[in-house]
């Protein structure tokens, strides 16, 4: 009697724990989806750094709806948060979701395809994206993200690969609608993918683009990544939505931010590094007062300009 009775009472802390950690994991930040196009919406992250405040919830997802399945562009940034987007998507359609295409390999981006993967949806992603999941880099973000984020990413959050790596552009269509897949990178990351919705003029440009935040940089090449700006501004799509801040119709003006920045703090460490001035000299010296208010700025500028600053040293040899 009691084994029985021990037995009963760890089974009911287990189920008391399981339904603590579920309560304690629901999304309680707004995700709430927006059109952009007849078939095209997305969903707009909060601006900053990840947190407990935001929950995760600080870049853009995209779907399109076509009459034979749902294309979904990023997965977002934790689990919870890629079950709220799959809620959001049901709302407005029963057909199935068969695609997820991964814009790059950053955490912000990928946590959440553990729920797209549940229902049967297939990633699709860059092969250099494989970079990243084989490297300590990703170990060593999932662990920062579940300490930082916990409890929606926790012990369970899986950093999952694509099923199908792509080596380049594609093209591909669904229900009738024509999607352009092009390979950006590298640029913000080596793996890089935007997505265009030809019938609706929308582009999906992942981090490429960053808008009413302090872009990050991390290992990305700077140089290339302005030349993937230009490619982008070329194509003149009707709405523009970027990895992070809010979508518009005005493309050029939506990509000059991340192109002035970068080329002001590649302008700025350039002469540093010309001039033989150490990196925290520059640094102090430098007019920040452009960005300093903008969110991810304590977070994100410093190790921008010093990632920057090796580059300009690299590109001098």
């Amino acid at each position: 009697m009691q084994s029985i009775k021990t037995f009963a009472a760890l089974l009911f802390m287990f189920c008391w724990s399981a339904a603590w950690a579920a309560e304690a994991a629901r999304v309680t930040v707004p995700v709430k989806p927006i059109q952009v196009g007849p078939h095209s919406y997305y969903v707009q992250g909060l601006p900053g750094s990840p947190s407990a405040e935001n929950q995760g919830y600080m870049s853009n997802a995209g779907f399109v709806i076509t009459r034979d399945g749902v294309v979904v562009f990023d997965a977002l940034g934790t689990p919870p948060l890629g079950e709220r987007l799959i809620q959001e998507i049901r709302k407005l359609t029963k057909q199935p979701i068969k695609r997820v295409i991964v814009s790059h390999y950053h955490a912000d981006h990928i946590y959440g395809l553990q729920a797209f993967k549940a229902v049967g949806a297939e990633i699709w992603a860059h092969r250099d994206g494989q970079q990243y999941l084989n490297s300590e880099v990703a170990e060593q973000r999932l662990a920062q993200r579940r300490e930082a984020l916990f409890p929606w990413v926790d012990e369970n959050t899986k950093t999952l690969p694509a099923d199908r790596w792509l080596d380049g552009p594609l093209s591909f269509t669904m229900g009738g609608l024509h999607f352009d897949l092009m390979h950006l990178g590298p640029a913000h990351s080596p793996e890089d993918l935007a997505m265009f919705v030809r019938e609706d003029g929308v582009l999906y440009s992942g981090d490429v683009v960053f808008k009413g935040r302090v872009p990050f940089v991390g290992s990305a090449d700077t140089r290339q990544w302005l030349a993937a700006l230009d490619k982008i501004a070329a194509m003149k799509p009707k709405v523009f939505v970027p990895g992070h801040g809010e979508a518009a119709r005005d493309a050029l003006e939506t990509i000059r931010f991340t192109q002035e920045y970068l080329t002001f703090v590649r302008t700025e460490m350039g002469k540093a590094v010309k001039d033989l001035v150490p990196f925290d000299e520059a640094y102090a010296t430098t007019d920040w007062s452009r960005y300093r208010n903008l969110p991810a700025f304590d977070a994100t500028n410093r190790a921008n300009a010093y990632n920057i600053y090796l580059q300009m040293e690299r590109e001098s040899m």
